[in-house]
C-alpha cells in the first residue's frame, strides 16, 4: 500500500528546486532565416527572458582532401552560406537585450546535429526557420518532418508554424 503524507500546500515540497528557464533555439540550414521564424524566436526569448541560440547548420561536403588541408570550416565557400544574414539576426536579437549565441556547425548530418544541440542545451522551444525561397522543397520537408518527430521540446516550423 502507498504511503500517504500530509503536506502544507503553501510550502514547497522538500527537495523541489526551481529550474531555470530553457533557451530558445533558432535553427537554419546554411540559408537565410525566414522573417516569421526570426520574429517568433526573438519574441519568445524576449517574453520568457531566456537566451536565444542561433544555430547555422552547414552541410559538410565529401571532400576529404580539402577537409584535411583546410579543416571543416574551409570547405564551405562564402557564397554557400548566409553568414552575414544570420549574423544580422543575432545582432538584432542582442540589440533588444537578449543574451544571444551564434553557432556555426559544419557536419555531414545537419538536422541530427541541430537536434543534438537542442538536447545538449535543454531547449524549451526549437524554431526551425530556413528561408523556403533558398532551400529546395524536398530537403525542407524532410528536415521539418524529422525535427517535428524527434525534437524533445516544443517546435515551431516556418513559414506556417
Amino acid at each position: 500500500m502507498a504511503d500517504v503524507t500530509d503536506r502544507d500546500r503553501t510550502a514547497a515540497p522538500p527537495g523541489a528546486v526551481r529550474r531555470s528557464a530553457r533557451p530558445v533555439v533558432l535553427g537554419t540550414l546554411s540559408v537565410e532565416i525566414d522573417p516569421a521564424a526570426e520574429e517568433m524566436a526573438i519574441a519568445s526569448a524576449l517574453e520568457a527572458g531566456v537566451p536565444l541560440i542561433i544555430a547555422n547548420m552547414l552541410h559538410l561536403p565529401p571532400y576529404p582532401a580539402s577537409v584535411t588541408l583546410l579543416g571543416p570550416s574551409g570547405v564551405t565557400l562564402p557564397h554557400e552560406e548566409a553568414l552575414d544574414e544570420v549574423r544580422a539576426t543575432a545582432s538584432r536579437a542582442a540589440s533588444l537585450g537578449i543574451r544571444t549565441e551564434l553557432l556555426r556547425v559544419t557536419t555531414r548530418h545537419p538536422v541530427r546535429a541541430l537536434l543534438q544541440i537542442v538536447v545538449e542545451r535543454d531547449a524549451g522551444l526549437l524554431v526551425f526557420g530556413p528561408d523556403r525561397r533558398r532551400l529546395r522543397g524536398l530537403r525542407f520537408r524532410a528536415a521539418a518532418r524529422r525535427v517535428r518527430r524527434d525534437a524533445p521540446c516544443l517546435v515551431w516550423v516556418a513559414p506556417d508554424g
